[in-house]
């Protein structure tokens, strides 16, 4: 999806078009994606959005993240679509029994209140060569404009490179070229970048042979201080922390200073770190440095921001708060999701934890709060494996750039005290989501013929207030009570839009044999639905 700047006037389309899976055959016609006159982004007013198409076509479209069907809502051209609120608009053109790729916009309504600043978080861009990364990064910097068309801050939070001991330090170079070549194009040319180190980037040396000094000025250590728009960012070298008793003194010395400045009350201090530290984000998962948490415990007004897991953004615990904030940054380049679970791909059901999306965090500070937007740079359905092969190198265009993938996160620091401050934290342990997904058709599983021959059952994706995560499917046999199926299947929630039903395939599934299934929907925190049952035949 090519992003148009926000500067350019609300009458500019252009069309999307189909990708390569979805090319005309001989004797079908397979309609264009629809295009729309304002593209996603960040506005500061509710916006009028119409939908433009090949004629002879209709239009459906939903607002929720669903894949738009038959069924779906259709599109009046008379009646242009009014967004108010945040929102995903997904579109679909069907023509006959034939029917579009499905686009995805990302709209951001705000006021007209402006921020104390505008910075970008990122992390893991794993960058190796120009091939693989130069039109994967101007989409990427397209969609970053259409939010902040000049932010004041780029904050790539360590694993720029896929260095693993094998001397591929020259591969910062090819980074900073790649950033460099994007700044310039998108008139960025005011825009701080600063790197921390990750445990793929080689050495400290390496990082400062390769890019500007002032993305990394460190004075030795792999740490450093910044100033952003009078905010305070501290990078954090989260390979060394835990043994680093200057870092650490560093660290404290300075929050301590920091947080003691009555100017300072309410704010933020920043600070990017590549690794997370134990117990906060993603209930504590592939953490480190016990010592970063220990230290940071002392000052409710820190942000920190972490990668290294590649963690999706769409799940609400990449959020925390208990003593400080923590916050998971997704990855550019591969998500994913805790493992133990599978996925319904080509080849039927897998162990799958990770899918070629990529995802950044778009940050405004206020002076009462922090908003944190989560933000899908491609999340185009996609396995991480083709033809057997494992690769996260899925080029553009990107039918979902620049969507959310998630509501926005609003971090406020209210209080005169410390201990104030964390009385009115909002993303604890505490607070966590206690509803339930629901099934909300009637008959949420029916059995269908394979993709493949053979028998699947289906099921009709479950909602719920944030998402549903994955569903436990068991089936069996019904004359011998043996199990057939018995797997967590994920909802494949980190795509956009996200599929309405999954086929899990019933293998060895007899003619005329019965079967029974048990289908729960099951939320990020183990809220769990009524169990769904069917009663089939092979």
């Amino acid at each position: 999806m090519r992003f148009i700047p926000l500067a350019v006037a609300a009458t500019s389309v252009a069309l999307i078009a189909p990708t390569a899976a979805q090319a005309d055959s001989p004797g079908t016609r397979t309609p264009s994606a629809p295009a729309v006159t304002v593209p996603g982004g960040r506005y500061e007013h509710a916006v009028e959005v119409r939908f433009q198409a090949e004629r002879g076509t209709t239009v459906r479209y939903t607002l929720d993240g669903t894949t738009p069907t038959r069924d779906s809502s259709v599109y009046s051209p008379g009646r242009p679509l009014r967004i108010t609120k945040d929102t995903n608009v997904t579109a679909v053109a069907f023509h006959g029994n034939r029917s579009s790729v499905p686009v995805s916009y990302g709209y951001l309504i705000k006021t007209r209140e402006k921020p104390l600043a505008r910075l970008v978080v990122m992390s893991d861009v794993h960058v190796g060569s120009h091939k693989d990364a130069d039109k994967k990064y101007e989409s990427f910097f397209d969609t970053i404009g259409s939010i902040f068309p000049r932010p004041d801050a780029i904050l790539s939070n360590g694993d720029m490179i896929n260095d693993n001991g094998d001397g591929k330090g020259p591969d910062h170079r090819i980074v900073s070229e790649i950033f460099q070549a994007n700044l310039a194009r998108k008139g960025m040319t005011g825009t701080r970048l600063l790197i921390s180190n990750g445990n793929h980037d080689a050495s400290l040396a390496a990082i400062r042979a390769g890019y500007p000094a002032d993305w990394f000025p460190d004075s030795g250590g792999g740490y450093y201080e910044s100033e952003v728009k009078g905010l305070h960012v501290l990078t954090v070298n989260t390979e060394t922390y835990d043994s680093d008793t200057a870092q650490r003194g560093w660290l404290r010395k300075r929050l301590a200073a920091i947080t003691s400045d009555p100017a300072y009350t309410g704010k933020p201090v920043l600070v990017q770190g590549h690794r997370p530290t134990t117990g906060t984000t993603m209930d504590g998962q592939q953490a480190a440095n016990p010592r970063l948490a220990e230290d940071l415990s002392a000052f409710p007004q820190t942000v920190l921001f972490s990668g290294h897991s590649h963690l999706n953004v769409n799940d609400d615990r990449s959020i925390h708060q208990r003593d400080f904030t923590s916050v998971n940054d997704g990855s550019m380049s591969y998500v994913e999701v805790d493992h133990g679970y599978q996925a319904v791909t080509e080849n039927g059901l897998a162990d799958r934890f990770e899918t070629p999306t990529a995802q950044a965090l778009f940050v405004e500070v206020y002076r009462d709060r922090t908003e944190i937007a989560r933000v899908n740079m491609a999340a185009d359905k996609h396995d991480i494996y083709t033809g057997g092969k494992w690769s996260a190198n899925w080029q553009p265009p990107y039918a979902s750039a620049g969507t959310l993938a998630g509501s926005t996160w609003t971090v406020r620091l209210k209080g005169s005290t410390n201990k104030e401050i964390k009385k009115n934290f909002r993303y604890t342990d505490t607070t966590r989501n206690t509803v339930a997904p629901a099934f909300t058709t009637s008959r949420p599983l029916s059995r269908v013929d394979g993709a493949k021959g053979g028998t699947a059952l289906r099921i009709a994706q479950a909602r719920d207030d944030q998402m549903v995560h994955h569903y436990t499917v068991d089936i069996t046999d019904a004359r011998t009570g043996a199990p057939v199926v018995s797997s967590k299947v994920l909802s494949d929630y980190t795509f956009m839009p996200r599929p309405n039903t999954l086929d899990i395939p019933v293998p060895g599934a007899v003619p005329g044999g019965r079967y029974v299934a048990r289908v729960v929907a099951v939320d990020a925190y183990g809220n769990a639905s009524p169990a769904a049952s069917l009663a089939f035949r092979g």
